[in-house]
């Protein structure tokens, strides 16, 4: 395994362990939220994990994880943090600024009491809560209540994240626990970085008052993106417990829940079979108790495997495929360096048996020979580096394009029309047009992939003639998916500009996050794709170099073994063993490479994962 395929492997390696999901549990106050997780993910301890009361529990965004190289703790961002302009991800950075509480996973009450902070509160003046964005002068209905000393309540934290070593987590799931999102003061990042990034959401309603007017606002202005959007969207009627009345029979309790599912599916424009009747509170009981039969009643088993046959199982699959597709591509790229080793043995067994019976002066000329097609061969390699010296022009052209400078430019006027002061007229316009670049330089990314190709192909072609190597230039890298991940994250971030949300828009703060929120993940998209040219360039041309290398190799041996047949009769027949022994290792390598690549394809084909065991059985 050459360099260029061990750095592949090990890209692939951390693909695989790196890759996360992220769901997001968003609904108004008092929907049951947090009591949900408890059912899902907690129920193990005996006990709820999560602050479940009556009225709001979490007050400040909770990231729910699992990162084996941070030991289990409960990590809290001060609400001071707000008074700076630096978005989550870049405070994410800061460990020093984070308040840490270390959890011990044997310990359920220490779980629960430590994780009792996510709801904690403080009283603050009408001042600082305008300077923190919990106060505004023209959004009077959204304002908290200021008590007779004319303080307001705000959370004590800004964000908070709990790394703990459940079987899901391990997986890669992450959960995040909003706060009521029509709550002033919800974290700005909230709505238009974190949410917008999710891979899925688990929308909550009450069973008891299906979709309220505050449900519905929630809905349009947060998660009703897109039509393509909805097979991501999870609608849960949490409560059913409350329609259990004794006075009606199981029949009418039934025909009830239904109805509250046909009326919520129809009010959010979802499919019927995406909204899903569930008791959280039931569901814990019953798991606690080992009631099968509530268990079943409550109707968390069906929620269970929505998430781990939907929402887990189609990134399961997506990441599957890649697997597959990279360990194909290196299984081919190793093959071949293995069979021109194989060749190279087969060329110099025959010229050795040519030998057997041969004067000195047939052996010397062979000699001669073999060191006139080295010379020509060398003399190539001058036209190679100038055509690699055009592939890494194109390339950097290209790398230029897709960095941080560039994208800075591209989104500047963006930048200041969101930053004039007032209302942002005709800014919808320009995030259309910005983002019509944006994929332009996508277009001109591709473009240049297919040129790079095309050259490559062309010397691939000319090398594979002249000097019979089995040079395969790479299918051209393929961006489509970079352009779809910028028309999601239009669409995530384009109700923001619309005039519902003037008012909004017009503050400075709002303004200024949002800029930031969207190049964070412009950056990402673009680094992304510069990362999969590079890797599709090393692939192409690795094995131009693992194939010269050989080459070389190639000749050497065969000089040697000339040299030492001069100095020894015997050496003949010694190195026609040797030769013979190379070709058995050979085989044996390559049956060795087709085993291990072919247990790492299988491995995500196998039974279900252990997420969708865990859900499936819990």
């Amino acid at each position: 395994m050459d360099a260029a395929v061990q750095e592949r492997l090990h890209r692939l390696e951390e693909q695989v362990r790196s890759d996360r999901v992220m769901v997001a549990f968003v609904a108004e106050f008092s929907r049951g939220k947090s009591e949900l997780i408890n059912a899902i993910f907690f129920a193990d301890y005996g006990r709820r994990i999560m602050p479940a009361s009556a009225g709001r529990t979490t007050m400040c965004p909770t990231e729910l994880g699992y990162d084996a190289t941070v030991a289990p703790s409960l990590r809290l961002l001060p609400i001071e943090t707000r008074l700076q302009m630096q978005g989550l991800a870049e405070w994410r950075l800061k460990t020093e600024r984070w308040t840490e509480i270390p959890l011990d996973v044997g310990n359920a009450d220490q779980i629960a009491k430590a994780l009792e902070k996510v709801a904690e509160v403080r009283k603050v003046s009408l001042d600082n809560a305008r300077a923190l964005g919990f106060w505004h002068d023209e959004l009077t209905d959204e304002n908290p209540v200021p008590d007779a000393q004319g303080l307001v309540e705000v959370p004590m934290w800004r964000h908070a994240i709990i790394n703990i070593p459940h079987p899901l987590l391990k997986q890669g799931l992450v959960i995040l626990d909003t706060p009521g999102l029509n709550a002033v003061g919800a974290e700005p990042e909230l709505t238009v970085n974190l949410i917008p990034q999710a891979h899925a959401v688990v929308f909550i309603l009450s069973a008891d008052t299906g979709v309220t007017r505050s449900d519905l606002s929630i809905w349009r202005e947060h998660l009703a993106i897109s039509p393509d959007s909805m097979d991501a969207r999870l609608v849960v009627l949490n409560k059913i417990d409350t329609l259990w009345d004794t006075l009606n029979s199981a029949e009418q309790v039934q025909s009830q829940m239904e109805r509250q599912c046909r009326t919520s599916a129809e009010m959010l424009g979802v499919p019927l079979e995406r909204v899903v009747p569930v008791s959280a509170q039931k569901g814990l009981v019953a798991k606690i108790t080992a009631d099968d039969v509530l268990l079943e009643t409550s109707g968390l088993p069906v929620l269970e495997e929505a998430l781990a046959k939907g929402i887990m199982g189609r990134r399961r699959s997506i990441l599957r495929a890649a697997v597959s597709a990279g360990v194909a591509s290196l299984r081919t790229e190793t093959g071949r360096v293995i069979n021109i080793r194989r060749r190279d043995l087969d060329d110099q067994m025959a010229e050795l048996r040519s030998l057997r019976g041969k004067n000195a002066s047939v052996i010397e000329s062979m000699r001669h020979r073999i060191e006139q097609e080295q010379r020509e061969f060398d003399l190539s390699t001058a036209k190679i580096q100038a055509v690699r010296a055009v592939h890494l022009k194109l390339l950097r052209d290209v790398f230029q394009q897709l960095g941080a400078k560039a994208l800075k430019a591209e989104l500047s006027e963006l930048a200041q029309t969101l930053q004039q002061k007032g209302l942002k007229l005709g800014v919808k316009k320009i995030y259309v047009q910005t983002f019509d670049k944006l994929r332009g330089t996508l277009d001109k990314a591709q473009a240049s992939g297919t040129e790079i190709q095309a050259m490559l192909g062309g010397t691939f072609r000319q090398l594979n003639a002249e000097f019979g190597f089995s040079l395969q230039v790479p299918t051209p890298p393929q961006l489509e998916h970079f352009t779809h991940d910028l028309n999601q994250i239009e669409q995530s971030h384009l109700q923001y500009l619309g005039v519902g949300n003037a008012l909004k828009l017009a503050q400075p703060e709002f303004a200024e996050r949002l800029v930031r929120a969207l190049a964070m993940r412009l950056r990402t998209v673009y680094e992304s794709a510069a990362n999969d040219l590079e890797l599709w360039s090393k692939s192409a041309t690795a094995q131009l170099d693992a194939q010269l290398r050989e080459r070389r190799r190639s000749f050497a041996r065969r000089i040697e073994a000339v040299d030492r047949i001069q100095q020894a009769a015997s050496g003949l027949v010694e190195r026609i063993s040797e030769i013979e022994a190379g070709e058995e290792a050979l085989g044996s390598l390559e049956r060795r490479l087709q085993e291990l690549t072919s247990q790492l394809i299988a491995l995500p084909g196998l039974e279900p994962a252990a997420s969708d065991a865990y859900l499936v059985s819990a």
